[in-house]
């Protein structure tokens, strides 16, 4: 009965263990396995309702909305008031890079009138053309435009459900990859649609592959024009990432950094082709002679035995230029 016993115990010990790696969870466990909210002190039983944060605030002793435990431990509080405060540097880095993104977008607007609600200290009752066309102003953040706008939180939150359901829609009929909406361009393209108001007519196919997409090859060709240039004053390194698809296709990528960021320079479908020294240093000196030796200041690869016999004809070939090896893959060797 007592193995039984201990084994339930271990079991239900499990449950309410959350499995994360967030240092408050080292100091509690959830009080109820139902309740993700309520977490259950190691060092004085008491139970915190405001999650795992407010967990964290009542071990660091931190905050006026919370009870201080009285036997925390010191490297405990240092812990959790150092965890308090990353997640309070990231929520402001987020708020300054939306509010970053915001300023990107720039939509015309015709008419002073219709940005004449935003900044209007006076409560606005929504009709049903209001509910859709009320502009953001892109120099706010969605705290402020949220505050500005006095919208009712739980209709804002509806209203926001509602036209999150309209783009999950569209991408789980046309298996839109997940990730492709974790991205500024994706956040952008959703801002400028929201600041055009009702009426957008979006891109036809036509639209897409023929006229925008000769304006957006020249702008992103204008990009890499102000990348080269940085490249002919400072130099520039050649990076190479070798790696295998889920067909197995081996492939290798060549690319170039500057402080304006990387440039794609080809990729290379290296199957059939053994990966000796020979091969990897003709494709690096080929991409040294296209982007200009005078230009390049070094070559990075990972550790791997056949990039260092490359390394050594580099060397040979051209004394004056490094070849450095990848400090996150050497990071990962040792972990």
């Amino acid at each position: 009965m007592s193995e039984r016993n201990a084994t339930s115990a271990l079991q239900e010990e499990n449950v309410l263990k959350r499995k994360s790696d967030d240092v408050g969870w080292d100091y509690g466990s959830l009080a109820d396995a139902s309740n993700k909210d309520k977490v259950k002190c190691i060092f004085c039983n008491h139970v915190s309702t405001g999650g795992v944060y407010r967990h964290k605030q009542h071990v660091a002793h931190v905050g006026n909305v919370v009870v201080k435990c009285k036997k925390s431990l010191q490297e405990a509080k240092d812990r959790c008031k150092k965890s308090l405060e990353e997640a309070s540097n990231k929520r402001r880095e987020k708020t300054a890079r939306e509010k970053e993104l915001r300023q990107t977008v720039n939509i015309s607007r015709v008419g002073d009138d219709e940005a004449a609600c935003i900044g209007s200290a006076e409560s606005h009752k929504l009709g049903p053309i209001d509910k859709w066309t009320r502009p953001i102003d892109p120099k706010l953040t969605q705290a402020e435009a949220l505050h500005q706008q006095k919208i009712n939180k739980e209709l804002w939150k509806k209203r926001t459900h509602e036209v999150q359901q309209y783009v999950a829609r569209w991408v789980y009929n046309h298996a839109i990859p997940f990730n492709a909406c974790d991205n500024d361009d994706f956040k952008l393209m959703c801002e400028a649609i929201g600041s055009f108001g009702p009426g957008f007519e979006p891109p036809s196919k036509h639209d897409l592959r023929e006229t925008l997409l000769s304006e957006e090859h020249a702008r992103v060709k204008s990009l890499l024009q102000e990348r080269d240039a940085e490249k002919m004053k400072n130099g520039c390194s050649i990076m190479t990432d070798a790696w295998s698809d889920r067909k197995r296709r081996s492939i290798m990528n060549l690319c170039t950094n500057s402080a304006d960021g990387s440039n794609f320079i080809r990729s290379s479908e290296m199957s059939a082709v053994s990966h000796t020294s020979e091969v990897i240093f003709q494709l690096v000196d080929e991409a040294i002679e296209e982007v200009g030796p005078e230009h390049v200041v070094q070559v990075v690869t990972d550790n791997a035995s056949n990039n260092m016999g490359a390394k050594k004809m580099l060397l040979e070939k051209r004394p004056n230029m490094f070849w450095s090896s990848c400090a996150t893959h050497a990071i990962n060797l040792m972990l």
